[in-house]
């Protein structure tokens, strides 16, 4: 029976930048970077307290970089999450905005990927 996703990959430019973005503005930790081939490395991150992992993974046909993903991250407290995030750095395309079904944000990575970053219910 399927328990669950093993990881997700996002499309990136460049696997440094990228790993450097997700490692210290995100807090993701890394758990694999090695070999893939002669153009790039498996660059695998966890998500702290999470079994979903993240890919950084450079496509020659397939996802490119800058696109609306389709991967909402969770955080027991999205607007708090949203403010720590941003004095990071990191860019918010939609300010925390509060629904019936919870509350909700959205921020781009260094090479313009956009996710959701929403309240788990």
């Amino acid at each position: 029976m399927i328990r669950g996703i093993k990881f997700t990959s996002i499309p990136v430019v460049d696997q440094d930048r990228a790993l450097a973005f997700y490692t210290e503005k995100l807090g993701f930790r890394l758990q694999t970077d090695q070999p893939f081939d002669d153009k790039q490395r498996w660059i695998e991150l966890s998500v702290p307290g999470a079994d979903t992992r993240v890919v950084l993974f450079q496509y020659d046909d397939g996802p490119k970089p800058g696109a609306t993903m389709n991967i909402t991250f969770w955080a027991d407290d999205v607007e708090a999450t949203a403010r720590e995030l941003k004095a990071k750095g990191v860019k918010f395309t939609m300010e925390p905005t509060k629904a019936d079904w919870g509350t909700a944000a959205a921020f781009q990575d260094v090479d313009g990927n956009t996710f959701v970053l929403s309240s788990k219910t």
